[in-house]
């Protein structure tokens, strides 16, 4: 990697790596507790807009070269261009432009806390989430958009954007992107959204109450299934793919894609669900009111086609009310 190319990276990306998320937002700027020493109030700053940043603690700024070289103690440009590889080789240059077109446009005051809202933790309720486990994945994010102001349970992703939840809305903050949650494991397990990831973990949970379980395999939570793609190429280090989407038709093209890249490696677990749109429906006992038609090559083994199905379906119950 050279000079130009590390510029090119996003310094958020690049913190990220870190474990270092940022405690709020305001236009296209990003304010963190600084890297460098403990504080209470945040005072590192990220221009989003020119990837610069700027600790006012210390009055020190520049860009992420020169972040790279703070954070490993070096005077080495080499060292640190070294260290900014090492650290995201999966993240590709990105241009400015893409860069603006993901920011917190029509978000301000973005406030991260420790999840303990009463009324996202009677949503957590609702859905059989327990708030001991939610907390340990989760935050809560205040906000306000267009003036108004609104809170959300937020669940990062890798390039430290959020997914956002309450018992009203779906939404993010972006960046949008997928979670990795690396245990080192030669399988993973695919889950769309974090709620399903969750109920997977409390369904674990009754079988084996020794939380250890939770790192047998490693786990992708896709965010959105537009991020399919963009996984498709981190899969090919596994030598199981168990995939828990959704039964819908977008879970099913999701799992399909991955599975006419990688045949036989990809375990499709909604059988398990068949009758429930997802796993957090599953856990809750929420079945579908309608049957979802699936793709042909998606057809269980020795079954009947759908729609031969249904007209039998259909058949059964004419001749019961004839016999009424």
């Amino acid at each position: 990697m050279n000079i130009e190319q590390a510029k090119k990276i996003a310094i958020e990306e690049y913190l990220q790596s870190y474990g270092i998320t940022p405690v709020r937002g305001q236009g296209n700027s990003l304010w963190y507790m600084s890297p460098f020493r403990v504080e209470s109030e945040a005072s590192f700053k990220v221009n989003r807009d020119k990837n610069l940043w700027h600790d006012f603690g210390s009055d020190e700024k520049g860009n992420i070269i020169k972040l790279a070289m703070m954070l490993q103690k070096t005077a080495s440009v080499a060292q640190a261009l070294k260290s900014i590889e090492d650290k995201i080789p999966h993240i590709k240059p990105l241009s400015f432009s893409f860069r603006q077109q993901e920011s917190f446009e029509g978000l301000e005051d973005i406030v991260l806390k420790p999840l303990a809202n009463t009324a996202l933790i009677q949503y957590l309720n609702e859905r059989l989430i327990p708030i001991g486990l939610a907390q340990q994945y989760c935050k809560e994010v205040y906000y306000t958009c267009k003036g108004k102001p609104y809170f959300a349970i937020a669940f990062p992703n890798e390039w430290g954007g959020y997914d956002t939840q309450n018992k009203y809305f779906k939404g993010c903050i972006a960046p949008k992107a997928i979670t990795i949650i690396d245990n080192g494991k030669s399988t993973c397990s695919v889950f769309e959204g974090f709620i399903d990831f969750l109920s997977y973990l409390v369904l674990k949970l009754r079988h084996n109450p020794d939380q250890s379980i939770f790192k047998e395999k490693d786990y992708y939570i896709l965010n959105s299934v537009s991020n399919t793609s963009k996984l498709l190429d981190r899969l090919e280090k596994y030598e199981r793919i168990y995939c828990y989407l959704d039964n819908d038709q977008a879970g099913i093209r999701s799992t399909n894609d991955i599975r006419k890249r990688y045949g036989s490696k990809l375990s499709d677990q909604s059988i398990h669900y068949k009758e429930y749109k997802d796993v957090n429906d599953f856990l809750c006992g929420k079945k579908l009111l309608e049957k979802v038609c699936l793709p042909p090559n998606k057809l269980p083994e020795n079954k009947m086609p759908i729609k031969q199905e249904e007209e039998k379906i259909q058949t059964k119950k004419l001749t019961n009310r004839m016999k009424l």
